[in-house]
């Protein structure tokens, strides 16, 4: 209702300097391991200022930002980072990729080395404060008020922004400035947010990266997880390198909810195949299964529309090329899913829906299919 009056009156408490954020409330959401993530919710008026700061820091950094990262960026998308590394690992010579993951990023990024990174390229002395209050604002867990020395909040708007200016100057610069001045064949690195893979030539280059990155994300309060890291043969050549030293096929890895094989194509010739991840996938079994179980109640028309907007959103990002046969899986596994809804909130007992009565509602409402699949290498080219 008095909207103008309380926008201006910020503005005001931005300038004189008394602007203090609140402290965010803390929620922990189940990640697929069993484990919590948190993540930080702000209040509406912290939201717009910290929208005001990005739009900002989005001015000064993306100037400065590597191409190959791909994280919350304008213009960018997960689609974009997995169609340059396909057409790395398709066209390039990449033999070996390393596979690594930074053991809570977000809950570990100093503040000190943040504020630091940011000095270099912010001269107002105001701005940099400001981001300094949403850094100590402090965190509410159960009701009472925490400090917060180090890490960054999941969720807020600010947050994204944050991490890529510190891996910006952790990890892309370092690879781009120094890594690949001390190897001898080719490297690439492909990074959205936290979650980044490397590719090499070499093995001697790729095992002296791999050996180095743990003592590199140390030095700025970070650290690898260790059974989340690997490095393995991959590539063009990957089948008949693994024959010759008697190590079986190659090996896969995951990247951004997919898991990347090395294939064939149907005239022979090897091809990066791609499908749904095992984890993504029981993740959003989960996650569907948890929905339906929060709405027994809900009309089955208004069920309906949205799972058919969950199914489109799931096709709309997993459906690429090879990953066909997955797609099904997850729209027959919802189908199930849906049978079992209609059977527990029926008030005449489970006898009342059979498979043949459940066919014939999807007869009047049926459920969406798969379009068609986008090649990653060929949209992105």
């Amino acid at each position: 209702m008095n909207l103008g009056p309380n926008l201006q009156d910020l503005l005001q408490r931005i300038h004189r300097g008394s602007y203090r954020p609140q402290p965010s409330l803390r929620r922990e959401i189940l990640k697929e391991n069993g484990k919590t993530r948190p993540l930080g919710l702000a209040c509406v008026e912290d939201k717009i200022v910290q929208r005001t700061l990005v739009m900002v820091l989005e001015r000064i950094y993306e100037v400065d930002f590597y191409d190959n990262s791909y994280g919350y960026r304008p213009g960018k998308s997960c689609h974009q980072a997995l169609g340059e590394m396909g057409k790395a690992i398709s066209t390039r010579r990449v033999n070996w990729v390393s596979d690594a993951d930074i053991q809570g990023f977000f809950d570990n990024v100093d503040h000190q080395h943040l504020l630091a990174f940011l000095n270099q390229r912010i001269a107002d002395p105001r701005l940099l404060k400001l981001i300094e209050k949403f850094l100590d604002a402090g965190v509410m867990i159960e009701g009472r008020f925490h400090e917060t020395d180090e890490g960054i909040a999941q969720g807020s708007v600010l947050s994204p922004l944050l991490a890529n200016v510190y891996l910006h100057y952790v990890l892309d610069q370092w690879f781009e400035e120094v890594v690949k001045k001390h190897i001898d064949g080719e490297a690439h690195l492909f990074r959205f947010a936290d979650d980044f893979i490397c590719c090499f030539q070499y093995a001697d280059d790729a095992k002296r990266y791999q050996s180095t990155l743990g003592k590199r994300l140390g030095r700025f309060g970070l650290s690898l997880a260790p059974e989340k890291t690997k490095l393995i043969r991959f590539g063009r050549f990957a089948a008949r390198d693994s024959r010759e030293m008697g190590e079986g096929v190659p090996k896969t890895f995951d990247f951004l909810g997919f898991t990347h094989c090395c294939g064939l194509s149907r005239a022979g010739k090897f091809k990066l195949k791609r499908k749904t991840s095992k984890k993504k996938f029981r993740a959003k079994l989960q996650a569907m299964t948890a929905w339906l179980k929060r709405h027994l109640t809900t009309p089955a028309a208004t069920v309906w529309e949205v799972v058919q907007l969950k199914l489109r959103g799931h096709y709309q990002y997993y459906g690429i090329n090879d990953n066909w046969p997955w797609l099904m899986k997850f729209r027959t596994a919802t189908k199930f899913l849906l049978f079992r809804w209609l059977r527990r909130r029926s008030q005449t007992g489970k006898q009342a829906w059979t498979w043949a009565s459940f066919y014939r509602w999807l007869d009047i409402m049926p459920l969406s299919n798969p379009v068609k699949l986008t090649d990653l290498i060929a949209a992105y080219r």
